[in-house]
């Protein structure tokens, strides 16, 4: 479900966008010059040794905006003089430039703002300093005292630099290095554990290996571990809260993460009575391209709170809620597998359609507990009973298509025992199920790419789009477990017509 992803460069100015700063009387600038006395010196900015008047810049009219205009006190020749010392020239046209201090892009309200006049200079023409009649520059009108323009000018200044025969006042606008961000295994994703009765639902990550859950182990362990750990990374997110985080792991990673992030927006909604608030806003917000690993991911709290994921859930979406139960029956798959694969159990107080999403569920669960061997699952569906085999093979063709796991030519080979089982159709609208979702969430990997042409017999674009075509079928209305079922039927269908027209 992205899902990697932006680069951001923040210019920061120690001081910029105080509120306070006051304005300077005109009767004490010189023409043309901005005087700071030093009790109205930014912090931060030292008076330079020697010398203090800034030094004259380039001519205006260069093609190049100037930069506020920050003089400091002229300095004193050992005489009392009444006013500031008589500047160059180039001073005197207002052009004065301070390198560095240039517009921040990105700056907002805290960074270097253009000097008046920077408008026209940077289309080349001349600045506000206009040559009057034979080549000498008329004295500039004195800058505007806006004090919100004025801590503007003021505030980026971070060294003061001497040279002689003047001092030069360099002012610079912080600019933090450009920052990626790099998408991180969800183990290397580090949280915050919460303090008190929010840290008690903090999950272990070990506690998803394999070798422990006496599941099957092979060459797929490595990255069904690792989905299973960005499982519970994005539950550790929600009961941290930092959400956000979860977008830092890598995409193709991030779908599972929601559907662990689902789980602890239904967990703390139940148990502190919102009416599912905290999940609708995660549907609606940052996980609204993950809806359907969201919904699976309620179905897991419903289970370890020892509830039916209808008690409470009725406040999301209407037909997509339905996969809670396919959430259930995976987490009684995982937690439960003696009772729920050994010995073919499942959850009691569910009717026909509820029983048939369930086994959808446990079927994901198989490719995990078979480390997508692809015959170590046929023989672990032989073993059900007929009734429960369809379900279950739409519940592994999710899974391989979603998750991966397993080489085209080994999804074939599942393929061709799905035909042989006479399920094949339900194995691939499990298949279009993961094609909708992956497409939806924007982010379609390799894995799946190369599944769905093995599974479905087409590309993904064309398998998630019987997802629609099935969907838009059932109208506005559609809201019960039977319209669900009728969905998924739909979905089948369209596999079948396009395999009698082709």
């Amino acid at each position: 479900m992205s899902n990697a992803e932006g680069t951001r460069v923040v210019a920061q100015s120690d001081g910029a966008g105080r509120a306070d700063a006051e304005q300077i009387p005109d009767t004490e600038r010189p023409p043309g010059v901005e005087q700071i006395p030093d009790a109205e010196r930014p912090p931060g900015v030292e008076r330079a040794p020697g010398s203090e008047r800034a030094p004259a810049a380039e001519t205006a009219g260069s093609g190049r905006s100037s930069a506020p205009e920050r003089v400091v006190d002229a300095e004193k020749d050992g005489a009392e003089k009444d006013g500031a010392e008589q500047l160059p020239e180039r001073a005197r046209t207002g052009a004065w430039k301070i390198p560095g201090a240039e517009k921040v892009p990105g700056a907002g309200d805290s960074g270097a703002r253009t000097a008046p006049g920077a408008e026209k200079a940077e289309a080349g023409q001349d600045t506000e300093a206009e040559k009057a009649p034979g080549g000498t520059p008329e004295p500039a009108a004195p800058a505007s005292a806006d004090p919100a323009d004025l801590t503007a000018q003021t505030a980026p200044m971070d060294a003061v630099v001497a040279t002689a025969p003047a001092a030069r006042v360099v002012a610079t606008a912080p600019v933090d290095p450009v920052v990626t961000t790099t998408p991180v295994d969800p183990a290397e994703l580090e949280l915050t554990r919460p303090r008190g009765l929010p840290g008690l639902f903090w999950k272990d990550l070990a506690q998803v290996d394999f070798g422990p859950r006496r599941f099957r182990l092979g060459p797929a362990r490595e990255r069904l571990e690792t989905v299973s750990q960005s499982f519970l990374t994005g539950f550790n997110a929600v009961i941290a809260g930092e959400t956000g985080r979860i977008d830092d792991i890598h995409e193709e990673l991030r779908g599972f993460a929601y559907e662990g992030a689902g789980m602890a927006c239904t967990t703390l909604d139940v148990l502190t009575i919102t009416g599912g608030r905290r999940l609708r806003d995660l549907l609606s917000g940052q996980g609204m391209r993950y809806p359907h690993m969201i919904h699976m991911g309620a179905g897991w709290a419903y289970a370890r709170l020892h509830m039916r994921p209808m008690w409470g859930i009725r406040s999301v979406h209407p037909l997509l809620r339905w996969l809670a139960f396919d959430g259930f029956g995976f987490h009684q798959g995982f937690f439960a597998t003696d009772r729920t694969v050994g010995r073919q159990r499942s959850a009691g107080l569910m009717d026909r359609t509820r029983r048939a999403i369930f086994d959808q569920g446990l079927g994901r669960m198989l490719w995990f507990h078979e480390c997508a061997g692809v015959d170590d699952v046929i023989l672990r569906i032989a073993e059900f009973p007929p009734g429960r085999r369809a379900d279950l093979w739409s519940g592994v063709g999710l899974a391989a298509t979603y998750t991966g796991g397993a080489s085209a030519a080994e999804l074939e080979r599942l393929s061709v025992a799905a035909a042989e089982d006479g399920f094949r159709a339900h194995l691939v609208q499990g298949s279009a199920f993961a094609c909708a979702s992956r497409l939806i969430s924007g982010i379609v990997p390799e894995h799946t790419v190369a599944a769905t042409p093995a599974l479905c017999g087409v590309e993904v674009d064309e398998a998630g789009g019987w997802t629609d075509t099935a969907l838009i079928a059932l109208g506005h209305n559609a809201h019960s477990g039977d319209h669900y079922q009728i969905w998924r039927a739909g979905i089948r269908k369209a596999w079948a017509r396009r395999n009698r027209d082709s």
